[in-house]
């Protein structure tokens, strides 16, 4: 009856949107046409007779060679719109409780000062108050800075946790975040209006109100020297379940893990961690899920475990390793200059992943198999080359058997022997001579530990999924300030970039192992940044130069040949507003995503693939900088009134302000040649219209720029350093460029 009832009600369902695919691929046949006759018309500058030849071949071999980076970047894009599709779930449909497969929750911490501890103990608190049997639910926060603050806010959080789980199953509460229940003005209040409900409600909320106060009074008592900051990186390793004893409240295992780091071993930044925790986790509860969250992206939606549930309990997906849900953020503004919401990411490219093989691992907010990332074995494998790949633990080893159950919480000595062996696996030396992050776990190559191990698990014929219901399941915390983003897009930077130039670069490691489509698509994120700070600066400063000193670069407006131009501007704009409109956005962000991309491609991509180059030629090391999130009221309220806060390295300030210096004297250069000095005013516009309309189109979307230079007057504008040592570089750039383009 059963199973009748499984096969007549699926337990989710895949849509395919014909539409979408119909006009995606129309497009991409018309712009292809469009850039074909663009490379033509370059290309046939090269045949001319030389007496023809009256523009210099070099500037235009580099505007040429520009356009050709940028279409191909569009070209590798088309991948990830090629079959998109959209998922439903029916988490009704179901087992019992009783048949439901167990989960482990992992959350990530790695810096006190960075993370406030209030954030990270409502992500660990909506875990546990997920709607999901307690018995097969279990949380593991890992504190990669070995800081007792965190695991006494841990306790603390396990103390609210004992009253706030019960009390959200009771009511059958819809938000299983405290800090968003009681600061929301949304009624959620479940089935319940009565007095009984409304006393326990204030009852809840004081005691939320002790939580928070405690929390923020161990955290300010721990940090009165930097002696707790230097222990982050030197400390031994920490376990602690902190509910092994028995309850009387049945709510889910708490665990603290804090894996032993010192300064003479490489502890491979958050891949390393989260193998720990792996291991770890593989003695207490061994749950053969797992879902991955960062420490400040709280559980919105207590049915999100569930979710995941409906793709892993069909036999007909067995080969399924991951479940990957959106990053949603609930501090974004009406007005998000900074894109924070990364819409051209989860509203669209997901979606194209997903249709040909599944989506990335996207640092957070996923559920993955627990045998894709260490394999599957059964007893009669040898258990000598098992140590060899996984380290000499036996007890790990029995934990890779099939069906192994560990015996944790069955009597205390069990528990004494398990916390023991742990803390083995927990040593900073425990993978030495192993397979871990090479072969098996989180892989270590790449910063981007999601992508490359994502990568290789397409590449072993693993599947995944793009999960996206109406709800928002998870809820971050985003940058709210300049600074922060740009360093967190150097970051995302670096890891990809680090894996497009090496061996196991997209385009030649995973032929033959995966869909040409879905090879693509990882290819786009591996080269994207690459692609887009080469041919950003080469429309930056190449025109504006030739601009700058009368060459024309384009075709006259006259000629047939500008139409190329044209028809490839529009059909750029047209497909990104379309795509904008139809995941529900304004205009507004479209803007917004046009700046952006332009102030990263000169600031963060550029920096973030020097320093993938600098690392291959071994003149530095691979850092990891984890993203603030402690909020600044002045920085907030700035970005909820859509203005950008300069306050930010010269480093970051430079190129971009010197970019914008370079467009500004190219224009008014031009403007002036045009109106007073020129005889034939007509024929100079024609001649460089393409060219003033590209250096305008630049300095408009980039107006918040000028703005910070010249207008404003506060705080958050652009530092008069940086805007000298801009001039400085600008007029040195104007002044080399001349003399070698000309």
């Amino acid at each position: 009856m059963q199973s009748s009832m499984e096969k007549s009600f699926p337990l989710h369902e895949c849509h395919v949107n014909k539409v979408t695919i119909i006009i995606n691929r129309t497009h991409a046949i018309l712009h292809s046409i469009a850039i074909l006759l663009l490379i033509h018309y370059r290309l046939s500058f090269f045949f001319q007779h030389p007496q023809n030849i009256t523009i210099p071949t070099l500037p235009w071999l580099l505007i040429f060679v520009s356009e050709l980076i940028l279409s191909f970047a569009w070209f590798l894009q088309q991948a990830c719109r090629w079959r998109p599709v959209y998922r439903t779930v029916f988490p009704e449909r179901l087992a019992a409780d009783d048949k439901l497969p167990a989960i482990d929750v992992f959350i990530c911490t790695a810096d006190p000062n960075k993370e406030p501890s209030v954030e990270v103990m409502n992500t660990v608190i909506s875990a546990m108050a997920l709607d999901y049997p307690p018995e097969n639910l279990h949380v593991y926060i890992s504190d990669d800075a070995g800081s007792d603050a965190t695991l006494r806010c841990t306790k603390e959080a396990w103390n609210f946790a004992k009253y706030w789980v019960p009390f959200r199953r009771k009511y059958g509460l819809v938000t299983a975040c405290p800090d968003v229940y009681f600061s929301s003005s949304e009624n959620d209040n479940g089935d319940y209006k009565g007095s009984e409900f409304k006393a326990e409600r204030k009852k809840m909320e004081e005691k939320y109100e002790v939580l928070k106060q405690r929390l923020r009074k161990i955290v300010e008592g721990h940090f009165p020297t930097n002696v707790a900051i230097n222990n982050t990186r030197d400390h031994p390793s920490v376990i602690e379940v902190i509910n092994k004893e028995e309850d009387e409240v049945k709510i889910p295992q708490l665990i603290y893990v804090s894996r032993e780091k010192r300064p003479s071993h490489n502890h491979n930044f958050k891949a390393g961690a989260l193998n720990v925790l792996l291991r770890v986790s593989a003695m207490i509860s061994n749950s053969p899920y797992i879902l991955a969250l960062d420490c400040d992206m709280y559980c919105n939606d207590p049915t999100s475990a569930r979710k995941a549930m409906c793709f892993y309990c069909d036999s007909q997906t067995p080969s399924l390793a991951f479940v990957q849900f959106p990053q949603t953020f609930r501090n974004i503004s009406q007005d998000d200059i900074y894109d924070n919401q990364v819409r051209f990411a989860f509203k669209v490219h997901w979606y194209g992943f997903d249709g040909v093989g599944g989506p990335i691992i996207s640092g957070s907010n996923f559920c993955i198999k627990r045998e894709a990332l260490l394999g599957s074995f059964n007893k009669q494998q040898d258990y000598m080359s098992l140590k060899r790949l996984f380290g000499p633990s036996n007890d790990f080893i029995k934990t890779l058997v099939e069906d192994y159950k560990p015996c944790f919480i069955k009597d205390g000595e069990s528990s004494r022997m398990s916390l023991e062996n742990a803390n083995i696996l927990a040593s900073c030396s425990y993978e030495n001579q192993t397979v871990w992050g090479s072969k098996v776990g989180f892989l270590y190559f790449s910063v981007a530990e999601d992508y490359f191990t994502g990568l290789n698990l397409h590449r072993k014929g693993w599947k995944s999924v793009y999960l996206n219901p109406e709800r928002l399941q998870f809820l971050g915390t985003s940058t709210t300030n300049f600074n922060d983003s740009l360093i967190q897009w150097t970051r995302w930077t670096s890891g990809p970039v680090t894996v497009a130039l090496s061996r196991f670069c997209p385009l030649i490691y995973g032929p033959l192992k995966m869909s040409l489509v879905q090879l693509l698509c990882y290819s786009e994120l591996a080269f994207m940044p690459l692609l887009n700070c080469l041919s950003l600066w080469g429309f930056a400063v190449i025109p504006q130069l030739c601009l700058f000193n009368g060459i024309p670069l384009y075709p006259k407006v006259s000629d047939p040949n500008f139409n190329i131009f044209s028809i490839i501007l529009v059909s750029s704009i047209s497909k990104s507003l379309y795509e904008v409109v139809t995941t529900g956005e304004q205009f507004k962000v479209w803007r917004n995503e046009w700046r952006i991309w332009m102030m990263r491609s000169v600031t963060s991509y550029t920096y973030g693939c020097l320093d993938v180059i600098l690392n291959k030629l071994g003149m530095k090391e691979a850092t990891f900088l984890p993203t603030n999130k402690v909020t600044d009221d002045e920085q907030v309220k700035l970005y909820e009134m859509g203005v950008f806060d300069f306050r930010t390295a010269t480093m970051f300030l430079a190129p971009l302000v010197t970019v914008i210096l370079i467009n500004i004297a190219a224009f008014v250069g031009a403007v002036v040649k045009a109106l007073v000095v020129d005889d034939d005013g007509d024929q100079y516009w024609e001649k460089m219209f393409g060219q003033m309309f590209l250096t305008f189109f630049i300095l408009i979307s980039n107006f918040a720029v000028i703005e910070g230079m010249i207008i404003r007057r506060d705080k958050a504008k652009i530092p008069l350093s940086s805007t000298l040592w801009s001039v400085v570089f600008s007029m040195f750039i104007l002044l080399i460029g001349s003399v070698i383009l000309c």
